[in-house]
């Protein structure tokens, strides 16, 4: 049992040595694919926390109308506004809540001052609803069914330009995603040619154990472990690039571009969980590439 596992684990670091060259410049396609992948991974995940960040800050503000202000009408606008699908959160501001944050938003006392006879029964604004809601996509649909609530005086969003941030973000994510799986199949199509040219060198070799009874699968196993075995070499650095160069870009920006609202993940545990994903998928692809490439020769010559 334990030689029948040993035996395509040996050939296959036999077969990376002895193809020393080929096996270097597949490793190589591996490493410049996957230091892009990595690239990709790390702006792509960060769009996303940026995303979800200005889905959680932009809310959408209803106010009250005047004469439907009372306990039982307020309930009743709360309740309404609960049950519209998507919406995740409800909280209440009373007119003397929204008085005092518009006065805090003036940093000099006398401008303060000169709005403090409008306190009290003077005071002007609506009491207003915060909604948010459970996905960033729902905003403007949710805002226009609170706006037909009866009692509810306006409803603001930040419109359209809100919306168009948030589908943009999420355009740039899908994008990323779609580049980096491309990526991939490249370099699978990189090592099936490498592995190709290394099992062309051992065609001799395949034919002796074809001849003497020996099944696809005892032929397969070692050129296999050999595409997992680029795989993993071609990974090496792109993971320290990962490790070392996201956390010299972290400590450079302070964590955060453009503003407090880009914040960048923690480098810690960011770049181990993405240098796992980047092993695997370098050992995936290999192993992807081989298998085609084995596969496709091996029934030829049957």
């Amino acid at each position: 049992m334990i030689s029948s596992i040993w035996r395509p684990i040996k050939e296959g670091f036999r077969g990376v040595f002895r193809h020393g060259a080929m096996s270097i410049s597949a490793a190589i396609a591996v490493t410049l694919t996957l230091i892009i992948i990595s690239l990709f991974l790390i702006f792509t995940l960060n769009v996303n926390k940026f995303t979800q960040g200005i889905e959680q800050s932009v809310q959408i503000s209803a106010t009250v109308a005047y004469g439907r202000e009372s306990a039982e009408e307020e309930d009743r606008i709360s309740l309404a506004i609960q049950n519209i699908e998507g919406v995740d959160t409800v909280k209440y501001s009373s007119k003397a809540d929204e008085f005092q944050y518009y006065l805090d938003s003036f940093s000099d006392e006398k401008t303060r001052e000169a709005f403090r006879p409008f306190e009290g029964e003077n005071n002007p604004m609506h009491d207003a609803f915060y909604v948010t809601v459970k996905d960033g996509k729902m905003l403007e649909s949710v805002a226009k069914q609170i706006e037909e609530i009866d009692g509810v005086e306006s409803v603001n969003f930040g419109g359209s330009s809100a919306v168009a941030l948030i589908q943009m973000l999420r355009s740039i994510r899908v994008g990323g995603g779609i580049l980096a799986l491309a990526l991939s199949v490249l370099a699978v199509f990189l090592i099936q040619n490498t592995i190709k040219l290394t099992i062309m060198a051992r065609a001799d070799e395949i034919a002796i154990m074809r001849n003497v009874g020996a099944r696809n699968g005892f032929i397969r196993s070692p050129f296999l472990v050999e595409g997992v075995i680029i795989g993993a070499i071609g990974a090496i650095i792109p993971i320290l690039f990962t490790i070392y160069g996201y956390k010299y870009v972290y400590k450079l920006t302070g964590g955060y571009l453009i503003s407090a609202m880009f914040r960048l993940i923690e480098p810690e545990p960011f770049v181990r969980q993405i240098s796992l994903a980047l092993l695997l998928i370098g050992m995936v692809v290999g192993l992807i590439g081989s298998f085609f490439s084995v596969t496709r020769y091996l029934r030829w010559k049957r």
